[in-house]
């Protein structure tokens, strides 16, 4: 009740200073480039800070018109760029007029340099936006220099990347979005970082975004307008006492010439790598005794990690296109899987060693065609797109089991064999109108159709040299199809010269059937309907103040293969299996926020319905376990955070501290209920310039123990320290870091359920050093591609 009050009480607060007068500050500014015969130029417009001359906002040109809004300064400097004119750079005050129109600006061909301004300064790391979303800074940062783009999310402030999951803090999963569209996860994975110039952190998305995930984080690839080739070459080489030697290397070409783009990329990883999990589950009731050390070491061989891509484009106009885009990877992963298990209970001590001889291989592969078109001189748009994703799996794993039980030994033979295909078509269209400066209405459209098959065949024998029989409790055939039918409207106004808003709602219908003789024959079907409103008001209260308030309702639909309930076999009695009775989970977030000058503070809370979490519950015999997924009741979230950056000329600094506060709630598996207790965490990145020598680099966060009622979580950590160096008139880059230097990113835990008390404890390959050199060719430095991929969240759910 008194967090309500206090939610009324601030909103009153913001809508009450509303009232004040109109903000004495820049909103927009507008001209047109021309050279000395009155010809369109093509470049860049950035406004920058006069102050610490940070770049605060920028925008390509074509056909030499440029309108950049949104500013909310009393002066700035703009900076206008090209490979076809000298910079020239015009300082701008606050005359009494918000919008701002510079008329003709006339440009001198490039062989003529100006001396009016000069410029240096470090790219700014953060941006802070007054709706509480994050612009992270990748080109010309320390980020830039990540092998991956997990390694890069992994290094964003507020931003949990852990055991194949991306998440938020204080909001939870997130989805991910190139260039404003959907991707799945393996299409994420083939982004060549080289490419990437900012992250944009949405933690309150508009109706406009899927409603699938809690968050959304938007990777912004270069884009501009110049002709010619563009291409990098990266090469990657870590070493770990831990995990072993591995590579990467990275090769993406660009070519523009007119209308035409031609976009390609390659990618491939060689090495080693391992993850290490160390679990106890324990039962101390002496009548049903029982305690089990299990170690599971994956030491995963990469025989062929590879992505590649390739896209056509051509452009009618600066804004109507129409592309084509391949892409896809190939997973081959070798090595072995070696299990530990030391079984004591009340009949005496065992011991379990298991042998997996991994042979997977993971083919997925998209193809997208896209059309966009711009309707108006006010920025009204229409895109429609396609997208068709195929991902192909087998596997082919042969188990060696060994056991000590009574003094006696025994071995036994399994193959594992599994066929997996899953295909996903989706259309979408989506429509915007530009009513004017403030005013827009955003719908759109869209649906998707997903199969998926597989059949898990287990073979055992006790010899290698006799006849493998079929087990059949451990074989199961899976199909499952689903239809996903999607609209949305979004409208954005003015309530005062104060106060802007954005509100809408997205529908989905969603029908499915499942079938699986996994346990006995089962099928299911279900059609269900949602409906997602969203709510977002901006406050203006100053030049210095702003500040924001949201509500949105998502949902997180379970990942097909947490549906599928074949089985992933560890040892005897550990297996990890699906579960087809699992729900969507629901949310409802709300969030407050207040930026003063550089500092800003964020409140809020999120309510879970049917949260999707996972347990290990006991089998059908007395010391198995099965690793499943799973809804427990409902779940609360309190969060709260506060940011600061630093940008001077020699020293960039971005640090936040945030305390979240977690309660989880379920009354039907048989959790043991436990206090909760808050989580801080803390995040640094700094970077350090010394001119024309070298960048010094230190990153460091921390994420500290939590309990959430149902078990708790331990903390964890990570210092990263890098040196950079730029040669050959900066085409060559030269990076070494020590990532991780303390090896203290592991993830580990205890829970009870149904009587058994849960420890796990989980060692990644993350403390490493690694040089890369990555070096720059061609005639132009940008690239024209602009979307590859249409908005579906059912890719994201096929991993």
């Amino acid at each position: 009740m008194r967090f309500l009050i206090l939610v009324f009480v601030y909103l009153y607060v913001f809508l009450f200073n509303t009232a004040e007068g109109k903000a004495q500050s820049i909103q927009k500014i507008s001209g047109k480039v021309v050279n000395s015969t009155n010809e369109f130029m093509m470049g860049t417009a950035s406004v920058i800070i006069v102050q610490d001359s940070t770049i605060i906002k920028q925008q390509d040109f074509l056909d030499g018109s440029f309108q950049i809004s949104d500013i909310n300064q009393k002066e700035v400097l703009v900076k206008l760029t090209s490979a076809e004119f000298a910079d020239r750079f015009l300082r701008v005050n606050y005359n009494g007029s918000e919008n701002v129109d510079l008329g003709t600006i006339i440009v001198k061909e490039n062989n003529n340099q100006l001396n009016e301004v000069v410029v240096t300064s470090q790219p700014s790391l953060l941006k802070y936006g007054a709706n509480g979303n994050i612009d992270v800074t990748v080109k010309g940062t320390v980020l830039a220099t990540s092998s991956s783009v997990d390694e890069l999310l992994g290094r964003v402030p507020n931003v949990v990347v852990s055991e194949g999951q991306i998440s938020v803090l204080g909001k939870g999963e997130a989805i991910i979005y190139l260039n404003g569209v959907l991707i799945n996860y393996e299409r994420f994975a083939a982004i060549p970082v080289s490419q990437i110039a900012k992250i944009e952190v949405i933690s309150n998305p508009s109706s406009k975004y899927d409603a699938e995930g809690k968050a959304v984080i938007n990777i912004v690839t270069k884009q501009s307008i110049e002709s010619g080739i563009m291409g990098s070459a990266s090469q990657h080489a870590a070493v770990s006492k831990f995990g072993g030697a591995s590579t990467n290397t990275f090769l993406d070409f660009n070519y523009s010439k007119g209308k035409f783009s031609f976009i390609t990329n390659y990618s491939l990883q060689l090495g080693r790598n391992r993850e290490l999990l160390y679990t106890t589950r324990t039962r101390s009731n002496p009548d049903d005794y029982m305690k089990s050390e299990l170690t599971t070491d994956w030491k995963r061989r990469f025989n062929n990690y590879s992505n590649f891509g390739f896209g056509l484009q051509y452009s009618f106009s600066a804004d109507n296109y129409l592309s084509l885009a391949y892409s896809g990877n190939i997973s081959d992963l070798g090595g072995v899987v070696e299990s530990r298990n030391t079984l004591d209970n009340y009949s005496g001590r065992s011991f379990y060693a298991t042998d997996v001889d991994r042979n997977d291989v993971l083919l997925n592969q998209f193809i997208n065609l896209n059309y966009n078109l711009k309707t108006d001189q006010k920025g009204s748009t229409l895109f429609i797109g396609s997208q068709y994703s195929n991902y192909n799996q087998t596997i082919g794993d042969l188990i060696e089991e060994n056991s000590l039980v009574d003094e006696e030994t025994d071995r036994r033979y399994l193959k594992n064999n599994v066929g997996s295909r899953i295909n996903i078509i989706a259309v979408q269209s989506d429509y915007m109108k530009t009513i004017n400066e403030k005013t827009k209405i955003e719908i759109g459209a869209k649906f998707s159709h997903a199969t998926i098959k597989s059949g898990t065949d287990f073979l055992i024998a006790d010899d290698m040299n006799t006849d493998f029989e079929l087990d059949d409790e451990l074989s199961s055939d899976f199909e499952y199809n689903e239809k996903i039918a999607a609209a949305y409207l979004n409208f954005g106004g003015a309530l005062s010269n104060k106060v802007n808003f954005s509100v809408g709602a997205r529908a989905e219908k969603t029908s499915y059937n499942l079938f699986t003789d996994a346990n006995g024959i089962q099928k299911f079907e279900k059609s269900y309907s949602n409906f997602f409103p969203n709510l977002l008001l901006n406050f203006d209260f100053s030049e210095d103040w702003k500040g924001h308030f949201s509500y949105a309702a998502r949902i997180t639909r379970p990942r097909y293969q947490a549906l599928n309930p074949y089985v992933i076999y560890q040892d005897p009695f550990t297996t990890i299996e699906g579960n087809p009775n699992l729900l969507p989970e629901k949310t409802h977030s709300f969030e407050f926020g207040t930026m003063y000058k550089k500092f800003d503070f964020k409140i809020g809370y999120t309510y879970k319905i049917d949260p999707i979490a996972a347990a290990a519950l006991r089998g059908d015999t007395p010391n198995s376990y099965i690793l499943r997924a799973l809804n427990i009741e409902k779940g609360h979230t309190f969060f709260s955070s506060l940011s600061r950056s630093f940008n001077l000329k020699w020293w960039t600094s971005t640090n936040t501290i945030s305390v979240n506060l977690t309660k989880s709630i379920d009354n039907f598996y048989e959790y043991a209920f436990s206090p909760v207790k808050p989580q801080i965490y803390l995040y640094s990145n700094n970077t350090f310039t010394i001119p024309k020598y070298f960048k010094l680099q230190l990153l460091a966060w921390y994420l500290g123990n939590r309990s959430y009622g149902l078990g708790s979580d331990n903390s964890r950590s990570t210092v990263t320290v890098g040196i950079e160096r730029n040669f050959l008139k900066d085409a060559l880059k030269l990076n070494f870091s020590a990532n991780d230097i303390f090896h203290k990113f592991m993830v580990s835990g205890d829970y009870n359920v149904g009587q058994t008390q849960i420890y796990y404890h989980r060692t990644y390959t993350s403390n490493y050093f690694k040089l890369t050199a990555t070096y720059n060719f061609g005639n132009s430095q940008k690239t024209t591609y602009k979307k590859s991929e249409i908005e579906q969240s059912e890719n994201n759910r096929a991993r």
